[in-house]
This record gives C-alpha cells, sequence and structure tokens, in this order.
C-alpha cells in the first residue's frame, strides 16, 4: 500500500510517499480503507519531533479518517463493507490502516467520509471541553482562541449552542469575519489588548471560562479570567507555555485545568455516544462542519505548510 511517512523530525519536506506493506491482521482489529483523512496540529507536533513518538522509522501521522471495513475477524461487531470513522488510532495516513475494534465508530447513511474526518477528533474535543473540562452553563462567558481553527469554528458553535455569551480571538479580519459567521458576539484580534478588550466587555469582570489552545498566551488568559475563573488548557500551537505560579491561582482562587481528548474516549460505548451527539447537532443544523482545503495524501507535505502557515479557517482534509 501507499503511506505519507517520514524517517526524521523536521518540516514539512520531510514527508514523502512511499510503498509500505499492508497492515496485517490480528484479532481485535479490522483494515480500514481511508476515504478521508484529517490533518490536525498533533500531526505537524509529531512530524516536528514536539511530541514523543513510540517505535521505529518510517513514521506514519494520523490518527482522524473515515473510511471502509475491508476486513475483520469473526465476532468482532463489524463486517466488510461498514462505514466507519475514528478519532483516536494512529497510522491514518495510509490508504490502508489497522484499527482496534473498539475505536471504530460506525457512520450513520446521512454522514459522508468528509464530513466525519472533519468533524471527529476536532468535534470530539469541542464537546468535551464544553462538557468535561468546564461543563459549560446558560449566561456564562467563554473566550475561545483561535476561534476560527478547526477546533475553535466548532466550540464557538457548540458554546452558543449551550446558551453562553462567546468572545473569539482570531489573527486576521478575515479569520475574525468567520469566528462572527459561527455565532462569535464579539472577536477581537491577537495583534490588541484583548484582555482587556474581554474585561472591557464584561464590565471589567472578566470571563467566566478561557478555552486556551495556544499555550504561550496563558499569562493572558489567566488575566481575561475573572476572579475564581477557569482557563481551560488543552493545545500548544503557538509553543509550550511559561510555568504558572501557583501563588497566582492562590490569590486570585482562579483555576488551570488540562485537556487531553484520549483522556475522555474511554470504551467504545462511550465514543459512539459522543460522535452521536455531534451528528445528530449537525444533522439539525446546529453545528456546521467547514472545510478551509482538500489536499491528496500523495501531498500531504503542502498540507502540512498550509496548516503551518495559519492561512486555514476549518478543517484541512487529505484524500487518498
Amino acid at each position: 500500500m501507499k503511506a505519507l511517512c517520514f524517517d526524521h523530525f523536521g518540516g514539512p519536506e520531510v514527508l514523502t510517499w512511499r510503498d509500505l506493506p499492508d497492515p496485517a491482521p490480528e484479532p481485535g482489529h479490522a483494515i480500514v480503507r481511508t476515504a478521508a483523512i484529517g490533518l490536525n496540529f498533533a500531526d505537524i507536533y509529531r512530524r516536528r519531533g514536539d511530541y514523543h513518538l513510540a517505535g521505529a522509522p518510517p513514521y506514519i501521522l494520523g490518527y482522524e479518517a473515515a473510511g471502509v471495513v475491508e476486513s475483520v475477524g469473526p465476532g468482532e461487531g463489524v463486517s466488510p463493507g461498514d462505514r466507519v470513522g475514528f478519532a483516536d488510532s494512529p497510522f491514518a495516513n495510509a490508504l490502508k490502516v489497522k484499527v482496534p475494534v473498539d475505536r471504530l465508530i460506525p457512520l450513520p447513511a446521512d454522514v459522508d467520509f468528509e464530513t466525519a474526518a472533519s468533524l471527529l477528533l476536532q468535534g470530539l474535543t469541542a464537546q468535551y471541553l464544553t462538557r468535561d473540562s468546564h461543563p459549560l452553563r446558560a449566561g456564562e462567558t467563554a473566550v475561545v482562541h483561535a476561534a476560527a481553527g478547526g477546533v475553535g469554528l466548532l466550540l464557538v458553535q457548540i458554546a452558543k449552542r449551550l446558551g453562553a455569551r462567546v468572545f473569539g480571538l482570531t489573527s486576521s479580519e478575515t479569520k475574525r469575519a468567520a469566528a462572527f459567521a459561527a455565532g462569535a458576539d464579539a472577536v477581537f484580534l491577537y495583534d490588541d489588548d484583548w484582555p482587556a478588550d474581554v474585561l472591557r466587555e464584561t464590565g471589567d469582570r472578566g470571563a467566566d471560562v478561557v478555552y486556551d489552545s495556544v499555550g504561550t498566551t496563558l499569562p493572558e488568559s489567566f488575566a481575561a479570567a475573572r476572579i475564581g475563573g477557569h482557563v481551560v488548557f488543552f493545545g500548544m500551537a503557538g509553543g509550550r507555555p511559561a510555568p504558572v505560579d501557583p501563588a497566582m491561582l492562590m490569590d486570585t482562587s482562579k483555576r488551570l485545568t488540562g485537556g487531553d481528548l484520549w483522556n475522555v474516549l474511554t470504551s467504545r460505548e462511550e465514543r459512539i455516544r459522543r460522535a452521536g451527539e455531534l451528528f445528530e447537532w449537525v444533522r439539525e443544523g446546529g453545528l456546521e462542519v467547514r472545510i478551509a482545503a482538500r489536499f491528496s495524501l500523495a501531498e500531504g507535505a503542502k498540507a502540512h505548510a498550509y496548516l503551518e502557515s495559519r492561512g486555514s479557517i476549518g478543517k484541512v482534509l487529505l484524500l487518498p
């Protein structure tokens, strides 16, 4: 089979399109032929060496895809020909992927492959942020970093669905318009004094929760949070944050929570239940998936460069 691989850490240029052996079937797993693959910043972090990778090269990136079951052992609960997606199984940047059966999510007939590959990882992330990390209540004020990104656009929509007042943060006027279109009540630019903007809009009170996926912005996120407020840290798109002073947390009664999707998807039932809620929201028209660009999987290096450029609005897809 063909796969997008790399042998050493570096920029997009380290990615190559090459032949590799087909994944070998084994009990408890299915072989999925991919139809659409989601590209995420975590793939960039792994390619650059920011995240630990187990095993030996060639490395295959990707944890999110949708496609068709090609083969599976008897009694595994899925059958060849089933349409499925997954959000937390490795080696997705290939024509065929071996996936543990308990990580497969059945796709309803009205959910196409591109929608599934655009929605699962980032939608499940936005969902747990608003359900688990900080259960949003109607009337609360939430600040969403990178509000025009893949997670950000979904997070804005879900937060509004739950009745929150939402302030988005973006890096350009174009992205600002996208965040407004997703339902944000106000959108501030990173180049401005956005913590002051948040305080002004909340009558100097501050936000109830700040969802921070940038990392280096943690000090500003705390400045924008109210006394007793909450900062949820779930990404490092801008790099690792500086250490947080516990005395500041004590003096302001503010909270810092880390978030990782892998700690939430604990069973097949949990995956199916959470994904089913997302599919229903899309079906009702209350959650819109925006695709920023589509690239051939063979041109994965171009897709990585595009996502790293910070020019994308929405999801970047790789198509086998």
